[in-house]
């Protein structure tokens, strides 16, 4: 009754929507998944899954990003034909989805025809706005990042997040994006909004970075006859759409955009989670083409750190890749979850190695949450308590906690929010250790089940708090607690 009444105060004094829209940026299906993106996919489900918490209609995007350069090369090095080749690691992306236990989503594809048809249309837009133009240009290009870069963003003349790829030279005759168009629009977004890119100082970074140099026009397209692989330029069969313009098109064709607009207006605009390579895509191109086709700002863009191993970056030639996948069949889908919500900081750099999964592991989970669901389900089962009972002065205790995690869920503070819900763990064990139920229930049976009733409230507590981050862990508590039994087998068993 009391966590229903929770919800129902925030949805009583939200003056928000009943309607959520999320988003995860879209992976190139150039390689495995790896844990930084299971680490992004992981965050978004946890604020969807609250959000359903609340009583919102949530809709959450996430899918492939199929075209560019790179995409086309790597298909051509392994001999196969393209659609194949984004077939397959379309399929692997789609298994890291139900490893990871991702909940109701959109699985979106930009090689789907009713998105290729929407890249169009938006191209259409903006041109209409007088913002597509051509020109001859040479540019540095990274391979890796899809990305023109200046001399000032290189280091030792190679691109800072893929050292060991030479730089390429484009030069060719190309469409281009009036960004420097927006400037002064965008800044005057940002200053209407502090809260528009989370965490605030990467929103100054890249406000800083406007104000210094300034916007710079952006080339759209790539020739047909250097790279066929992408969405035909509406108009101009010898030129494909540059994979950024296409790829940042499908936060809007997700939702129906441009066909079914009742859709897109209940849905609009979207919270974007994306990792920190990517503010200038996200905050900056992807604004400024909204801007350009006439449509509003997204809502929100939360920018994650880099995942690293033992302090370095994860890499193939150093052996510290670690695959989300593998963990998973190991320990299971929940405890990845948990370690990713917990350990792993929602906005800085983190590190992660297999030694320091394991002992957190142990600690949080097997003789954590594990232990503590054993044994207050034996006590209830043996001392036949079935009913969880909260004593007056928990209310309090409940009501502030209760409090605590909505307020660091709706500013994104992950980890902050699981550290509640383990303080109240930790309440427990030490409620079991200074109240002795099972001491007491021999001398006052009826003040012995009542202190058991009240660890069974804990557990219902925990249990719902636990969903956005380990639902199937919360499932199963529900369940013991309702069906007044004890874990067959442990929930996390000791590795």
């Amino acid at each position: 009754m009391m966590l229903r009444n929770a919800r129902r105060r925030v949805r009583a004094n939200s003056p928000v929507s009943t309607s959520f829209y999320i988003t995860t940026t879209l992976p190139y299906v150039n390689d495995k998944p790896h844990i930084g993106f299971a680490l992004e996919l992981v965050q978004a489900d946890i604020v969807a899954r609250y959000q359903r918490l609340l009583g919102k209609k949530v809709f959450f995007n996430t899918g492939t990003d199929e075209h560019g350069i790179k995409i086309y090369r790597k298909a051509k090095e392994e001999g196969k034909e393209m659609q194949k080749y984004v077939d397959e690691y379309a399929a692997t992306y789609r298994a890291l989805l139900s490893a990871l236990g991702i909940g109701e989503i959109n699985f979106i594809r930009t090689t789907d025809p009713a998105h290729q048809k929407a890249a169009q249309e938006f191209w259409k837009k903006c041109n209409i706005a007088g913002d597509i133009y051509k020109k001859n240009y040479k540019i540095k290009y990274c391979v890796g990042c899809e990305l023109e870069k200046t001399d000032s963003e290189l280091t030792e003349g190679r691109c800072p997040l893929h050292p060991k790829l030479t730089l390429e030279i484009i030069e060719e005759e190309n469409y281009f994006f009036r960004l420097s168009k927006y400037q002064d629009q965008l800044l005057a977004l940002y200053d209407a909004r502090p809260d528009f890119v989370i965490p605030a100082y990467r929103l100054n970074e890249i406000r800083s970075l406007i104000k210094e140099k300034g916007l710079e026009d952006f080339s759209i397209s790539r020739l047909k006859s250097k790279m066929p692989w992408g969405v035909p330029v509406p108009g101009d069969e010898t030129q494909v759409m540059y994979v950024w313009f296409d790829a940042l098109v499908n936060y809007i064709s997700a939702i129906g955009w441009p066909n079914d607009l009742a859709s897109f207006e209940k849905w609009w605009p979207v919270v974007q989670f994306a990792g920190k390579d990517q503010i200038r895509q996200q905050a900056v191109m992807w604004q400024t083409m909204l801007m350009s086709a006439g449509l509003s700002p997204s809502k929100q863009i939360v920018i994650h750190g880099f995942i690293q191993s033992g302090g370095q970056k994860m890499s193939k030639s150093l052996g510290n890749v670690v695959a989300p996948l593998a963990i998973v069949s190991e320990y299971g889908t929940d405890a990845l979850r948990f370690y990713l919500a917990r350990h792993i900081h929602p906005f800085e750099d983190s590190d992660f190695t297999l030694a320091k999964f394991k002992e957190a592991y142990n600690a949080d989970l097997a003789n954590g949450l594990g232990n503590l669901v054993s044994r207050i389900m034996k006590m209830a089962v043996s001392y036949e308590v079935r009913k969880p009972f909260v004593w007056e002065e928990e209310n309090q205790y409940y009501s502030t906690l209760n409090r605590e995690i909505m307020t660091h869920m709706e500013s994104f503070q992950i980890s902050q929010a699981v550290e509640k819900i383990m303080v109240f763990c930790k309440a427990a064990d030490l409620m079991i250790a200074e109240r002795k139920p099972y001491v007491l229930i021999k001398n006052d049976p009826a003040k012995g089940k009542e202190v058991v009733a009240l660890l069974l409230s804990y557990l219902n507590w925990i249990a719902h708090w636990l969903e956005p981050f380990t639902p199937v862990t919360s499932r199963e508590i529900q369940r013991l607690v309702h069906e007044n039994k004890m874990p067959t087998t442990p929930l996390f068993p000791r590795k």
